[in-house]
């Protein structure tokens, strides 16, 4: 029997000795791992098809294993993953007669899907709480949470009723009180409570029942015994199995002795000429960014698969360093005619993040292109590329788990922003994958150059490429006492002879640095393949501010609106001031033309300066662009991004105020403005050199 924590020596034999140790195994846990299967599933047609395919898997991913977790912990980590994916495939489910289920794993069948897994994995299988959070990818105390609740919906289900009326702030001390592991303070705290109040003894009771049950399960569940030739037929089945696979190597050793022919050829003709890895590629990979790396060597090529309802996504390959990891893939929709996407913000979740990823690091977000002409090529194929946090190692297995993607259609700009594309729902499923990464290195130079914006000193001192961005460093300063830069836009860097674009996507973050009077920004542009910088120029194009002018402007509803006030070198308009609940204010500037202003910092007071504690705000406005042209948004769609440079003029404000607490009339007193915000547009280019 392989031991919880397995090292080396003991993971030895199993490598050695194949499937056939795996199937071991499982003999020697079969009764455990039946237990938790027959909690899904309620037929042995079914039960053998999640074995067969779990040991399967495990068999593939065995070299992958690391000892950072129990071996029987990762074994079941995979078991519940292939179960999920069988529950997608209705068809699997369909094709067998569902045997009648035992009363408790009916209840067990009503309980949501995260509240079943904690209990059947802490008292169906055992685990501690510590190795189901591990598995759930949550906090013990979330573990904590769940089964309560899904203590609570059981207890419904057992036939307890479902009106018990505990108080709430004690239900998180139910567990660890039955449990014994309530630090003593607390529990003096609750135990005095329970004796003077009724509804909590009544309800604890009820769960203490329901628990207890959960608690000896183990005991009752040893009558549910596995079926005498269940390991025989799966045996059986992997025997067979195995005899295809062998049968298909076969065929391709004989075509790959034809092919390995032309490969030494063609490796010659690049020993002497360099243009076989150029060739290789423009014949084998059609993405034509990965394309680029992998001709530069600066990424991995890979051929990962996985299928879930009818959805298969590929990892093609991934690119790796200090900036960011980009995975690149395919999605193929083997059913229908869709095209689906990641978000690397919704429905992806590196299992593993805190171990190989910098929690700290950059993440960018890449938009579907929809345009490309590969991704014209086929209705139901999409390549694209997500952008995950960088690594923090030399190397790695990234555990990548997909559970939602977004299905995507090209749509007319004028209806979607000028986005060009809408998002037509979500496609659930469970995708998994061991992705191999390697980091490559970035190369950091130092910089010397300075500049001016609306006065402010904004000076520029690192430059990093890496193989995924070229990163320019800069520090803005912050002595100023009436204004600051929110935000600097740049057109293009140029090194050498070289212009790469700025990446209108990547985030720009920032920290303090020792000098507390400057702020350190970074601002990302397209990579530069082995380029050594000798000059360095940076293109300006706007810089966003915020301007600090403070205002007074008395408000009174009694009296009658319009009326205006100067601010800012405008004339501003109060249309209307109503008391009431909501009370409402509505503002109005409808002269851009030469207007400071975009937009107002505000706050509105009434008479109790405390009593409005909810404010919402509906605006109408307008964009501009450079040259002057007015697009008016509320009337008529506006392509977004074909408007050079944009500005945003907020031309009525409509506010309503409500005092939540008491529900009293709000009556408007004053209203103070403490400044602007102003896009100002440059077009200064900045020559900087190198330390």
């Amino acid at each position: 029997m392989i031991p919880a924590k397995i090292d080396s020596n003991s993971i030895a034999p199993i490598r050695e000795r194949d499937v056939e140790s795996i199937i071991d195994w499982f003999d020697q846990h079969k009764q455990s791992f039946y237990l938790l299967g027959l909690s899904y599933l309620s037929n042995q047609q079914q039960m053998e098809e999640l074995f067969y395919q779990t040991i399967i898997k495990v068999h593939k991913q065995l070299p992958r294993f690391k000892r950072d977790t129990s071996f029987e912990t990762w074994v079941t980590s995979i078991f519940i993953h292939i179960y999920r994916e069988l529950s997608y495939d209705r068809s699997l489910l369909a094709r067998v007669e569902t045997e009648p289920r035992q009363d408790f794993f009916k209840a067990l069948d009503c309980l949501k899907e995260n509240e079943k897994d904690a209990v059947v994995l802490t008292y169906v299988k055992g685990m501690s709480k510590e190795e189901v959070a591990h598995l759930l990818q949550v906090s013990e105390n979330k573990i904590k949470g769940i089964l309560f609740s899904g203590i609570q919906s059981l207890r419904i289900e057992m036939g307890y009723g479902p009106t018990f009326n505990g108080c709430k702030e004690y239900h998180k001390d139910y567990i660890n009180y039955l449990e014994r592991t309530l630090d003593r303070p607390r529990k003096i705290d609750f135990e005095k409570h329970l004796y003077h109040c009724q509804d909590c003894q009544e309800d604890l009771a009820s769960f203490q029942d329901v628990m207890l049950t959960m608690l000896n399960l183990p005991d009752r569940l040893e009558d549910f015994h596995v079926p005498v030739d269940f390991i025989e037929n799966l045996e059986a089945r992997l025997a067979e199995k195995e005899k295809h696979r062998q049968k298909r190597n076969k065929k391709r050793i004989r075509k790959g002795f034809v092919f390995a022919g032309i490969f030494v050829l063609l490796i010659g003709i690049d020993f002497f000429t360099g243009a076989f890895s150029n060739l290789y590629y423009n014949w084998t990979e059609k993405n034509q960014e990965l394309r680029a790396f992998l001709q530069h060597d600066l990424g991995e090529r890979l051929n990962l698969e996985d299928e879930s309802d009818g959805v298969k996504i590929k990892i093609k390959g991934t690119i790796a360093d200090e900036v960011q990891t980009l995975v690149f893939y395919e999605i193929e929709d083997t059913k229908k005619d869709s095209q689906y996407m990641m978000d690397n913000f919704d429905g992806v979740f590196v299992e593993n993040q805190h171990e190989i990823m910098d929690g700290e690091g950059y993440q960018g977000f890449y938009p579907p292109d929809l345009e490309s002409d590969m991704n014209k090529e086929e209705k139901n194929v999409y390549h694209g590329k997500i952008s995950l946090q960088p690594i923090n190692t030399d190397n790695g297995t990234i555990k990548l788990q997909i559970s939602k993607l977004q299905k995507i259609i090209s749509d007319s700009a004028e209806q979607n922003g000028g986005m060009g594309f809408q998002i037509m729902g979500d496609k659930i499923g469970k995708w998994t994958f061991e992705i191999p990464v390697t980091k490559k290195p970035s190369v950091e130079y130092a910089l010397k150059g300075e500049t001016q914006v609306e006065g402010i000193p904004v000076r520029f001192d690192k430059l990093t490429i890496a193989p995924t961005a070229t990163v320019l460093h800069y520090d803005i300063n912050m002595e100023q006492p009436n204004k600051q830069i929110d935000n600097l836009n740049f057109n293009h860097l140029q090194v050498n002879d070289k212009k790469v674009k700025v990446d209108l996507y990547a985030r720009s973050f920032f920290d303090t640095q020792l000098d507390v009077n400057w702020i350190s920004y970074q601002r990302h542009f397209s990579p530069l393949f082995g380029e050594k910088p000798k000059e360095v120029n940076v293109q300006l194009e706007s810089a966003q501010l915020t301007f600090d002018d403070h205002h007074i402007i008395e408000l009174d509803s009694s009296k009658d609106y319009p009326q205006t006030f100067e601010y800012a070198g405008s004339t501003i308009s109060i249309d209307k001031v109503e008391a009431g609940q909501p009370a409402k204010v509505v503002i109005s500037d409808h002269g851009i033309e030469n207007r400071a202003y975009e937009t107002l910092h505000f706050q509105i007071f009434g008479e109790d300066e405390n009593a409005i504690n909810s404010m919402e705000m509906y605006t109408e406005g307008v964009l501009m662009d450079k040259n002057g042209v007015v697009y008016d948004y509320n009337k008529n769609p506006v392509i977004y991004e074909e408007i050079e440079q944009p500005r945003h003029f907020i031309t009525v404000l409509s506010v309503e105020l409500q005092n939540d607490r008491t529900g009293e009339k709000v009556n408007p007193k004053r209203l103070e403005i403490y400044g602007y915000n102003a896009i100002k547009y440059l077009d200064d280019l900045v020559k900087i050199s190198l330390k």
